[in-house]
């Protein structure tokens, strides 16, 4: 069963005064100081903070499509959220309620965590990676696109399991309007000092000319579940230009 999940929207001049408070878009990466390698790694276009739903012990499945998926949802000119707003606190597809088993109200261990996904093979990423000297992200392997997923607890996913990485990528897609879903070539669980990090690797086009997403391609919408945690985000891509180019 689809779940959707209530969108709080932000007035258009709301919106359009976030976006223009990240003063690291009209630097050089060279003039990026500590505050603008932050900005850039915990909320931008390549960087979201999101709430997943809470699966019951019980009762754990592939993940529903996400509210951005939701049938007659309205499209940011054209193709995005109505009236061109985005929903409070800048995560575009807003934040879902946790499920407790039962319906009963949760516990602190079945709290939803906070996590953060990020783009770790766009360039602006690798750039304030360097400058912050971030010590949990993941080494970029040329050839993919990389996703990250940050914060997932170890209480709510047995990171150990040999097979935790063969079940991940199956449970893991991009979608993308009127073009075939992308699914993960391969998943790593990477063991860091401030929690698991699980690294979603999509094939890249060995043409560079022809690449797999196009700006065409206009929003991806991922969607995952890393144990009882289920989520989704979505990334709009002509807010995903850097220095002029797409960068994923």
């Amino acid at each position: 069963m689809f779940r959707t999940w209530q969108l709080s929207l932000l007035p258009l001049s709301v919106a359009l005064l976030m976006a223009a408070d990240q003063p690291w878009k009209d630097k050089q990466v060279s003039d990026w100081n500590d505050a603008d390698a932050k900005a850039v790694l915990t909320s931008s276009p390549w960087a979201k903070a999101i709430k997943p739903a809470v699966e019951p012990a019980a009762a754990q499945r592939a993940p529903a499509r996400s509210v951005m998926t939701m049938p007659g949802m309205g499209r940011r000119g054209g193709y995005g959220y109505p009236g061109g707003a985005y929903p409070a606190g800048g995560s575009y597809p807003g934040t879902p309620p946790t499920l407790p088993p039962g319906g009963r109200q949760a516990t602190p261990a079945e709290q939803a965590p906070m996590l953060k996904l990020r783009w770790e093979s766009a360039l602006p990423i690798r750039e304030a990676v360097m400058k912050a000297r971030d010590p949990n992200a993941p080494t970029i392997e040329e050839g993919y696109y990389a996703l990250a997923v940050y914060g997932v607890p170890t209480r709510m996913v047995n990171v150990d399991s040999k097979t935790l990485a063969t079940r991940l990528k199956g449970l893991a897609t991009i979608r993308r309007d009127g073009q075939k879903d992308l699914k993960p070539s391969r998943v790593l669980v990477l063991q860091r000092d401030g929690g698991p990090v699980f690294v979603y690797l999509f094939a890249r086009a060995k043409n560079k000319s022809k690449p797999i997403i196009k700006p065409d391609d206009k929003r991806l919408d991922f969607e995952a579940q890393i144990g009882r945690l289920r989520f989704g985000e979505s990334f709009f891509l002509e807010d995903m230009v850097f220095e002029g180019k797409l960068e994923l």
